[in-house]
C-alpha cells in the first residue's frame, strides 16, 4: 500500500518597481522586471509526518522573519514549525526583506512576502496526491570556482576593518594579474530530491548546488538569477508541464562564485547570459542524471530542529570610539562603494554590531526522506564545511541547504577567518566567534545521526 504522497505550488513574489534591493554594500531599487519571483513550496506526507520544504527568491530572510511566517503556517495548515524548511536562494536582485550593510528593509514587501510564503505551503499541501520519490546527483565543476585568492607579494589586501593586510583577498577585480592561487576546494555535486505521481507525472523537485548568484546584470534588476534560469530549463527538458515546480537551493557557496578572475572570458558579457548559459546546463546535466533515478513509493519522513548558541564578535572599546567619528564625519546618504569608501561603511557595521547581544540562537534542522539526508542551516557557509558534512555522513545521499530558517551572515571555518578576506571582515553579516562553524557543523552532524 502507498502511503505516500505529495504536492508542490508555487506564489508569484515579484516586487513591484521602486522596491529596496539589497545585498550590496549601498541600497538599489527595482528599475527594471526582467523575470518573475516566487515563493515555492514541496509538502511531502506518510502516515503520521508531514514535512514542507520551501524556496523564495530572495537575498535573505531573518530568523524573527521565517518564525512569523512557520507560525502562520502552522495555524493555517496544523503542520509543526520545527517540520518546515525555509530558504532564500540568495539572488541579490530580489525585494530586501532585511537590513544588510548599506541596503535597509524594504518594510511594505517584507509584510507581504509574509503572507505569500505561507499561501505557497497552503496550495502545496491542497495538491497533495500519491506518489513516489528519488535522488539524483551529478558532478559540475565547471560552472564554480574558489572566490577567495592568495596573491602574491606587492598586492595590499586591506581589511577596511583593521586598517591591515589579509592574507586572502575575495573577488580581485583590477589585481588579477597578483593572483597566486585558489584558496580551498569547491563543491562541483549538483544533487537532486525528485517527486512524481505513482503514475509518473512530474510533482516537483529540489536541486541543490553550491554557487553563489552568478550576477550578470545592472543592480536594480529584478531577477532570480540562475535559480529560475535552472527551473525554467528543467522543466521543459522533463516534459513536466504547467504544474511542476522546480526549486534549485544555494549549497555551502560563501567562498565559491562563478566570478573567475584566472579565466574571464569563458563566459558570454552581454547581460543575463552567463546565467542563461549555466542554469540551462545544470538542468541538461540534471536532466541526464536522472534517467537512472530508482523511485521509492514510501520513504519514511522525519526532522529535527534545534537552536545552538554561538558568541558574537564585537568591536573593542578602542574600536569602537574610532568607528564612531568615522560615522560622524560620514555622510552616508552620498557614499559611493569604491574601495575607499569601505572603512566607512564598515566603521558604521562596527557601531550597529556592537548593540547586539553577546550570544545568539543559531537554527540547526536535518530532514530525512527516505535514505536522503538534507541538512539546513540559517547563513553562508564555505565549501569545506559542506564537503566535511558529506565525508562524515558517507552515504553519498545528503545536501546541505545554506540561508535557511534564518540568516546571520558568513560563518567561515576559524582558519579562515584568521587569513581575512570579504567574507571575514567583523560586521553584522559576519559576526560568529572564530568557534561557530565547528561548533555548528558538529551540531548538524548530530541531528543527522
Amino acid at each position: 500500500m502507498n502511503n505516500f504522497s505529495a504536492g508542490a505550488a508555487q506564489t508569484e513574489i515579484t516586487p513591484p518597481l521602486g522596491t529596496i534591493i539589497n545585498g550590496e554594500f549601498v541600497a538599489f531599487y527595482a528599475h527594471t522586471i526582467h523575470d518573475p519571483l516566487y515563493a515555492k513550496a514541496l509538502v511531502l506526507q506518510n502516515t503520521g509526518t508531514t514535512l514542507a520544504i520551501v524556496m523564495v527568491d530572495i537575498c535573505a530572510m531573518d530568523k524573527e522573519f521565517i518564525k512569523e511566517v512557520k507560525k502562520e503556517t502552522t495555524a493555517l495548515t496544523g503542520l509543526p514549525a520545527e517540520h518546515i524548511l525555509i530558504a532564500a536562494t540568495h539572488t541579490h536582485y530580489a525585494g530586501s526583506v532585511v537590513d544588510l550593510l548599506g541596503g535597509p528593509c524594504d518594510l511594505p514587501y517584507r509584510k507581504g512576502l509574509l503572507k505569500k510564503i505561507v499561501q505557497s505551503v497552503v496550495d502545496a499541501m491542497q495538491q497533495l496526491r500519491p506518489a513516489r520519490i528519488g535522488f539524483a546527483s551529478v558532478d559540475v565543476p565547471e560552472h564554480v570556482v574558489c572566490r577567495r585568492y592568495y596573491m602574491k607579494p606587492g598586492y595590499k589586501a586591506i581589511n577596511p576593518v583593521t586598517g591591515e593586510l589579509d592574507i586572502i583577498k575575495t573577488n580581485p577585480a583590477g589585481g588579477e594579474a597578483y593572483i597566486d592561487k585558489r584558496a580551498s576546494e569547491v563543491d562541483p555535486e549538483l544533487s537532486a530530491v525528485g517527486v512524481q505521481s505513482v503514475e509518473g507525472r512530474w510533482i516537483g523537485l529540489l536541486a541543490n548546488y553550491s554557487m553563489h548568484y552568478v550576477g550578470d546584470c545592472t543592480n536594480g534588476t529584478v531577477t532570480a538569477d540562475y535559480f529560475g534560469v535552472f527551473a525554467r530549463h528543467l522543466a521543459a527538458m522533463l516534459c513536466a508541464g504547467d504544474n511542476f515546480v522546480a526549486m534549485l537551493s544555494n549549497g555551502t557557496s560563501g567562498d565559491a562564485n562563478i566570478w573567475d578572475f584566472l579565466q574571464p572570458d569563458r563566459y558570454p558579457k552581454e547581460e543575463h547570459q552567463k546565467k542563461e548559459m549555466i542554469g540551462r546546463d545544470l538542468a541538461a546535466k540534471l536532466t541526464e542524471a536522472m534517467k537512472d533515478i530508482s523511485w521509492q513509493t514510501d520513504p519514511s519522513l522525519a526532522a529535527v530542529y534545534q537552536e545552538v548558541s554561538l558568541k558574537v564578535r564585537k568591536p573593542s572599546l578602542a574600536e569602537l570610539e574610532k568607528a564612531k567619528k568615522t560615522v560622524s564625519q560620514t555622510d552616508y546618504r552620498l557614499i559611493n562603494p569604491d574601495p575607499e569608501a569601505m572603512t566607512k561603511i564598515y566603521a558604521r557595521e562596527q557601531v550597529l554590531l556592537n548593540e547586539y547581544p553577546d550570544t545568539i540562537e543559531f537554527p540547526v534542522q536535518a530532514l530525512k526522506i527516505g535514505d536522503v539526508s538534507i541538512g539546513a542551516l540559517g547563513g553562508e557557509f564555505f565549501a569545506e564545511t559542506g564537503l566535511s558534512l558529506k565525508r562524515s555522513i558517507h552515504t553519498g545521499k545528503y545536501f546541505t541547504v545554506t540561508m535557511a530558517n534564518g540568516y546571520i551572515g558568513y560563518v567561515p571555518p576559524a582558519h579562515e577567518i584568521k587569513k581575512g578576506g570579504y567574507e571575514t571582515w567583523r560586521c553584522r553579516s559576519s559576526h560568529i566567534n572564530e568557534d561557530g562553524e565547528a561548533i555548528v557543523r558538529a551540531a548538524l552532524l548530530e541531528i543527522i545521526k
